[in-house]
């Protein structure tokens, strides 16, 4: 159910009830689809009898409809791939983060100077103490990759060290025969808490000509073992782009330098074609 809470001034809501909301505020009639959204939205107060939006969702509401920058965090766990972001519009910044298991998110209103703290909680950016690898870059193949990750599924019962020797195994069959990188690589597959990648994108310009502009990064989150930036296949991914033979370069980072590539993802202000600056952050 979609709720809002006043103390914080957030809201849970799914796509369907950001559907029901565009369609009202675009003055348009709900399709049949979406009638059971509609009907927890005026359950919850968040509209009345007539369809009119709570003055409370006004701010949420104009963000999502005209965004400057929209940031996006797709982060792959235990639990699945969930996606989390934040929207900056003309005045306000707003951050929303799913949950395991949950269609709705939860929608924060965040201050401008929280953006770059706020995303590195998203990610649960860490300055934890860790351990030494055999090599701190590992280089291989997408099919090299792809062995190591599909040995995952049957490692169920078996040690740490067994779990590691079976990955190993696979990555060697699929041609990584260099012994530092190896062992490294299948230390990381083996214990990788999360992996993620960050994108922005904005209303920028390419030679004066507006259009819109997208950066980003992808990082694994190996616990003890470290952040690992993962600088090939790199940032931006269009669909088709990634093969068997595109190269993988992962390279350690710091918790440091994590929160400077989320700095850096944020546009500048001379970055963008003409549209407030509030959205500038590097």
């Amino acid at each position: 159910m979609p709720s809002y809470d006043s103390t914080r001034g957030r809201f849970r809501l799914a796509e369907n009830h950001l559907a029901v909301l565009r369609h009202r505020v675009d003055g348009e009639e709900v399709p049949p689809e979406l009638a059971e959204a509609d009907r927890e939205l005026l359950e919850a107060g968040l509209t009345d009898q007539d369809g009119n939006l709570d003055l409370a969702l006004g701010p949420l509401v104009s963000t999502l409809g005209a965004p400057v920058v929209v940031l996006h965090v797709e982060a792959l766990g235990a639990h699945g791939t969930l996606h989390h972001g934040v929207t900056v519009g003309d005045g306000y910044v707003y951050s929303h983060e799913s949950w395991p298991g949950s269609a709705e998110s939860e929608y924060v209103r965040l201050e401008p100077a929280m953006l770059v703290w706020a995303l590195a909680r998203m990610v649960n950016l860490q300055g934890e103490e860790t351990v030494e690898v055999a090599s701190p870059v590992v280089e291989a193949t997408m099919a090299v990759l792809d062995a190591g990750l599909d040995t995952l599924d049957g490692l169920h019962g078996l040690t740490a060290e067994e779990g590691v020797d079976r990955v190993t195994e696979a990555l060697r069959g699929a041609g990584l025969t260099r012994k530092s990188q190896l062992g490294t690589l299948a230390r990381l597959i083996t214990g990788m808490r999360s992996s993620w990648r960050m994108t922005a994108a904005w209303k920028g310009h390419d030679e004066g000509t507006p259009a819109t502009q997208v950066r980003g990064f992808a990082m694994w989150d190996c616990g003890p073992l470290g952040y690992w930036h993962r600088e090939l296949p790199a940032e931006p991914i269009l669909p088709g782009q990634v093969e068997d033979t595109t190269a993988l370069k992962l390279v350690r980072v710091d918790a440091k330098e994590v929160w400077q590539l989320i700095t850096d993802v944020l546009p500048a202000t001379e970055e963008f074609a003409g549209l407030p600056e509030q959205g500038g952050g590097s």
